[in-house]
């Protein structure tokens, strides 16, 4: 394995997000400092628990996983597109650079970079409610998966867009209504029998479970199933992505 190369590409993407440290890392968490403060004084003042735990302790979860996803798609597809955008992707085809050691690099940058907003807004969050995480290893461990396996997904995005704006669809239009919709900021058994139904069909709906469970110790859905549902999305994205460089598909064109 080429780890010079491995290290050239995450290197680069890693100094880019140090450049813009305003808009990588201090913007998601001002964001979501700004969720806490809507959902958890103005909602939590009205809820004051779900399933035994505070509202303002309920959500951190939900709000880690909806920025650690929008971020992982968000950096892995800029990353591998912007050299599509000035062509030099040619120059890293022609390289001695297999398919997996361009995917470490990139999606390892990705991930980290997602990874360390996660726990910058954990520890944010400790400013706002107490937290007690019960299962700590199994915390860090749905979060590093999640932040590896959207990452591989940003970085198909970044393939598929032909423009700026294709881009930002997905993250915009798919992923962040899926977070809001998998059960962020509310239980599943808040809702109605046939909403339960419907939204176990909604993937997301695992990751925030596991997630939770991680925290708490509570989960909609087994855990077992969150593990096995993250596992095959990076298995699935893996392979598309093993397909891609293999025809060569949006790269050669």
């Amino acid at each position: 394995m080429n780890l010079h190369a491995i290290r050239a590409i995450y290197v680069f993407e890693m100094a880019r997000t140090f450049r813009t440290i305003w808009q990588s890392i201090v913007s998601p968490v001002i964001s979501t400092s700004l969720y806490f403060v809507v959902f958890g004084a103005a909602i939590g003042s009205r809820i004051e628990q779900v399933e035994g735990v505070s509202y303002g302790a309920f959500i951190v979860p939900g709000l880690i996983m909806l920025t650690v996803l929008t971020q992982s798609v968000s950096n892995a597809s800029f990353g591998i597109y912007f050299p599509k955008f000035i062509g030099t992707i040619y120059e890293l085809l022609s390289a001695p650079v297999t398919v997996l050691e361009i995917v470490i690099g990139y999606v390892g940058a990705a991930a980290t970079k997602a990874l360390m907003i996660g726990l910058i807004i954990l520890a944010t969050a400790n400013f706002f409610v107490d937290i007690e995480i019960q299962h700590p290893v199994w915390m860090l461990a749905f979060l590093v998966l999640t932040c590896f396996s959207f990452a591989m997904l940003g970085f198909i995005i970044g393939i598929w867009a032909n423009n700026f704006e294709q881009l930002q669809l997905v993250p915009l239009l798919v992923i962040t209504p899926l977070v809001f919709l998998g059960g962020s900021f509310y239980s599943i058994s808040m809702l109605p029998p046939v909403w339960q139904t419907i939204t176990m069909f909604n993937p997301v709906v695992y990751l925030v479970s596991g997630f939770r469970w991680s925290f708490f110790g509570m989960a909609d859905v087994p855990v077992a199933a969150s593990l096995a549902a993250i596992s095959a999305f990076a298995g699935l994205c893996l392979l598309a992505i093993w397909v891609i460089f293999r025809t060569g598909w949006r790269l050669r064109s």
